[in-house]
């Protein structure tokens, strides 16, 4: 398989018709737009390009496009969002309706109770011997009810994220984890990615790391978002073209490219996301062919087309 580099986006563009987006790596760091990115969205929403996020986070579309105003991104110019959140949330809510959750979560994210909510608000537990089932959502606390003398139930938090998030420490999780491991419970993975990129350019644990981990200790994981099939399936259907038509956009090849190639989809790899380090580049510059050939062998997955970054 072949692939075309292009030090452009504008080259592109005429190409295809419908744009599948990534979020992180691509249009933001999760605090401020990558340098180009809103003009490029801006631009394909002119020339009448359809125009969907799928991403691989947590939080649910609604969410998603919430927060695209403060990223300097119009939300008028997207179909809308597929995220991997939501898509676990209906899973939970036709699954384990009525049954106790163990959720591992952000500690101060309105997303997460957002997320519950679509879930259906399951009963949270954080003794993992009275559970029935885990969630991985977040990297930062494991949440839980506690009873009260007045007959009420109060949410209590157990901060991991001087350890788990901040240091990629697994210590304080593990015994937790093994504990659910030997009782069989099912756990849910809202978001597979392994590590993103924070805004200071440091790479930081996802929910993924969890789930692979739990399945290392014998304990079995569902998962929703990329790379799987369905997900770019879903996105396929919202835009409503022939495949050929239709080009994801992605900086992760175990996520991103390798969902679009299983897919059926062409796809545009941009190299200064989250590979940028092993490609050995500095952001907007495009990595000799060479360095690509020997990341994609090593990876077993190449995609249509390179470009440094979603920028003219």
């Amino acid at each position: 398989m072949t692939f075309t580099t292009h030090t452009s986006f504008l080259d592109l563009i005429s190409k295809y018709d419908g744009f599948i987006l990534d979020q992180f790596g691509v249009m933001h760091n999760g605090s401020n737009a990558l340098p180009g990115a809103v003009d490029v969205v801006q631009r394909l929403h002119k020339e009448g390009k359809k125009l969907v996020i799928l991403s691989n986070t947590s939080s649910p579309s609604s969410s998603a496009l919430n927060k695209l105003p403060k990223l300097g991104f119009d939300p008028k110019c997207f179909m809308g969002a597929i995220t991997s959140g939501e898509e676990a949330a209906k899973y939970i809510v036709n699954k384990f309706v009525g049954k106790k959750a163990l959720l591992i979560s952000w500690k101060d994210n309105p997303a997460t109770d957002v997320f519950l909510g679509l879930c259906g608000n399951p009963m949270l537990v954080d003794d993992p011997n009275d559970a029935d089932y885990i969630i991985a959502h977040g990297m930062q606390a494991v949440w839980g009810c506690s009873s009260q003398g007045n007959g009420k139930n109060v949410r209590v938090v157990t901060d991991l994220s001087a350890s788990l998030w901040e240091k990629g420490d697994f210590s304080e999780l593990d015994p937790i984890l093994k504990t659910c491991a030997e009782r069989r419970l099912p756990m849910v993975n809202a978001n597979p990615d392994f590590t993103c990129v924070v805004a200071d350019g440091s790479h930081k644990p996802m929910p993924g790391k969890i789930a692979s981990r739990y399945e290392g200790f014998g304990g079995k994981c569902t998962y929703f978002g990329k790379p799987h099939a369905e997900h770019f399936e879903a996105c396929v259907r919202q835009i409503g073209l022939p495949k050929d038509r239709i080009v994801h956009v992605g900086d992760s090849l175990h996520h991103d490219i390798a969902g679009a190639n299983e897919t059926g989809i062409s796809c545009i790899f941009v190299s200064s996301g989250i590979h940028k380090d092993e490609l050995g580049t500095e952001f907007g510059n495009l990595p000799s062919i060479e360095s690509l050939e020997s990341l994609f062998a090593k990876e077993g997955q190449t995609p249509s087309h390179v470009v440094p970054a979603m920028s003219f």
